[in-house]
């Protein structure tokens, strides 16, 4: 027997693929706390909640998973989150992953976990989503210096009948829409305001600067600057630093980049150090004349970043 939830017809068929083999219902009895699917024991131990869970509105500032395509959220949710403020908090940090396109489930598996539709149990994303999802973004989350994380580990999940898909198991590869181009993932930006505080949050410092040269060394591509810099987030650097300062493009002898193409503009350029390495994070033509670089640059004073320290260790 298939319990369905009266919340489930909020799901799109197209979007979300949710096989539910569960017991039979018991009318308002949830069956949610210490429930997990084999395999997975999140939280150190499995969940145990202080408070019941409940279905609560998605919030529109809940930028990661407002437009998923429910309109309700489990709370406390699979990530052991009990508060909108701390959903918000963390998810924040992954919205410029969805943005990159690494692979067409990102957003379903994410927010699986971050904003879980309301249903009689708790429902936890396909194990091969997960593999899917990580074997095709990490490979850009590690050019902005990220590992994939270790709450996000892929056999936390159930490889059975009882989880959430989007497509068949078998499509495993990272596939990208019509017309997505794979260069460098810190070249891939938009002039637009959101994206380009998003990659100044991914960052720790920014300033503009031209560029001197760019080599090739193993699989990166190092780039030396100019000496004359103008800073827009100083970040923990220090003047005989930023002096002297090489950014490596990780990974990035092979994708194309066409920002350092040109030694001639002036750029913003974005960067955080990663072990005894500066990986340049983001570049953007320095462009007074664009509506959307001018409100970037005056909003980043204001711009409050989601912290990706606490949820990329």
């Amino acid at each position: 027997m298939v319990c369905a939830s009266p919340l489930g017809s909020l799901l799109p068929a197209a979007l979300l693929a949710v096989v539910l083999l569960l017991s039979p219902c018991r009318g308002s009895e949830y069956e949610y706390v210490g429930w997990k699917p084999d395999g997975y024991n999140g939280g150190g131990g499995g969940r145990s909640y202080g408070k019941p869970p409940q279905c609560v509105d998605i919030p529109e500032d809940l930028r990661l998973c407002y437009n998923v395509g429910y309109t309700q959220m489990l709370l406390p949710n699979l990530l052991d989150h009990e508060t909108l403020a701390e959903v918000k908090q963390q998810a924040g940090s992954w919205v410029p992953l969805v943005y990159k396109n690494c692979h067409p489930g990102t957003q379903v598996f994410l927010c699986s976990l971050f904003a879980p539709v309301c249903m009689d149990r708790p429902v936890y994303p396909c194990r091969w989503l997960c593999e899917a999802v990580r074997d095709g973004c990490t490979p850009i989350m590690e050019s902005f210096g990220f590992p994939w994380p270790d709450m996000l580990t892929c056999d936390r999940f159930p490889a059975g009948d009882v989880c959430i898909a989007m497509t068949a198991p078998n499509a495993t590869q990272a596939t990208h829409p019509t017309g997505f181009s794979q260069v460098c993932p810190p070249c891939d930006n938009e002039m637009k305001t959101d994206a380009i505080l998003e990659h100044m949050c991914a960052s720790e410092f920014a300033f503009k600067t031209k560029i001197k040269e760019v080599t090739q060394e193993n699989a990166d591509r190092k780039v030396v600057l100019q000496k004359r810099k103008k800073s827009v987030k100083a970040g923990n650097l220090k003047k005989k630093d930023l002096k002297k300062l090489v950014l490596y493009l990780k990974n990035g002898a092979d994708c194309p980049c066409q920002q350092l193409d040109n030694l001639t503009s002036h750029y913003l350029i974005m960067g955080r150090k990663v072990d005894k390495q500066y990986l340049l994070t983001g570049i953007h033509k320095w462009d007074k004349s664009s509506k959307e670089f001018k409100m970037a640059i005056k909003k980043l004073k204001t711009h409050q970043c989601p912290s990706f320290e606490n949820v990329f260790k």
